[in-house]
């Protein structure tokens, strides 16, 4: 897809769900979980977009609104001038008064407001009315496939799925999300589809930039890191990853479990050796998770998950699709 003033401009990245995002917890440098006698650090985690630079929802709203590949409004006062001039003004003016829209910071997050607003309020952005949510439920039962994938999803050593992707209910019975909103370095193969890769020396390294900018100086151990997204709709998706490098589930899973085992399909070969963790410079390519599965696999070792297996859990990835 294409945006910005005249609609000929490519994203940087793919485009996030704007789905359950009203349990989104703010980003913080340090996530403790209580580990044995201590708690432990498992880095950073939360916040809004793929490097969690939005710390809230309304922040969110704004940055499609002012990105030049999106929406490309200059500043607040091109925002301003535009809501102004819009057929929600006399709306806007009724709630806030008829100086609501007078200056430029204070309409722009009026409307980033009103935006937010209809995000939390409405159901059809958190319907939480999947199949998977039904059997949670007891209302609804899987197949035999849907619950050999689940099992999959689960398994500590198969899929492994459920690490980052939780999938039982929260406190009181709250719905899973599907995601620990943590940061994690995938290895992702370079998309030569987006414009930005034509520069052989871009590089998209999620929390140090290059949207982001406020950890670049902090740590070398942020860079390649990007936030785990919720699984919800996943089988709707078109784009997968954060540079939208894959188009199929199917591909994804199969990426999972041979990113290790056979890397010349993932990544290119020079002098017939594949180079490793392309989309990111030789120097943050140790920021790969290398050790939990299924990427724990090494050379002459089976894979996590088979063909048969792959199946059955994206049958079970299915269920997770929203009927309304």
């Amino acid at each position: 897809m294409f945006g910005g003033r005249a609609l000929n401009q490519a994203g940087l990245r793919s485009v996030p769900s704007l789905r359950y995002l009203q349990d989104r917890p703010h980003f913080t440098r340090h996530e403790y979980l209580a580990s044995g006698d201590e708690p432990e650090d498992v880095g950073p985690g939360g916040g809004f977009m793929w490097d969690g630079r939005a710390d809230a929802l309304a922040a969110q709203a704004l940055i499609p609104l002012l990105d030049a590949r999106e929406m490309a409004n200059r500043d607040v006062h091109e925002l301003a001038t535009r809501l102004r001039a819009s057929g929600e003004a006399g709306q806007f003016r009724l709630l806030y008064g008829p100086r609501a829209l007078r200056d430029d910071r204070q309409a722009a997050a009026r409307a980033a407001k009103a935006i937010t607003h209809f995000e939390l309020d409405d159901a059809s952005f958190h319907p939480y009315d999947s199949r998977y949510d039904a059997y949670l439920r007891g209302t609804r039962s899987l197949s035999a496939q849907e619950l050999r994938g689940l099992a999959l999803f689960e398994s500590a050593d198969k899929g492994n799925c459920a690490e980052c992707h939780p999938d039982a209910p929260g406190p009181q019975g709250a719905p899973p999300a599907f995601s620990d909103y943590r940061f994690v370095a995938l290895g992702v193969p370079r998309n030569p589809e987006l414009p930005a890769n034509r520069d052989a020396d871009f590089y998209d390294l999620g929390l140090c930039g290059p949207l982001r900018r406020d950890l670049v100086q902090e740590s070398s151990e942020y860079c390649g890191l990007f936030k785990t997204p919720t699984l919800r709709n996943v089988a709707l998706r078109e784009h997968f990853f954060h540079n939208a490098r894959f188009t199929t589930l199917e591909q994804v899973l199969e990426f999972y479990v041979q990113r290790d085992l056979a890397p010349e399909r993932w990544y290119p070969t020079q002098a017939g050796r594949a180079e490793l963790y392309d989309d990111l410079p030789p120097a943050d390519r140790a920021n790969v998770d290398r050790t939990d599965p299924p990427f724990d696999r090494r050379a002459g070792e089976p894979p996590a998950l088979n063909a048969a297996e792959i199946a059955d859990l994206i049958a079970f990835l299915r269920t997770l699709t929203d009927r309304s």
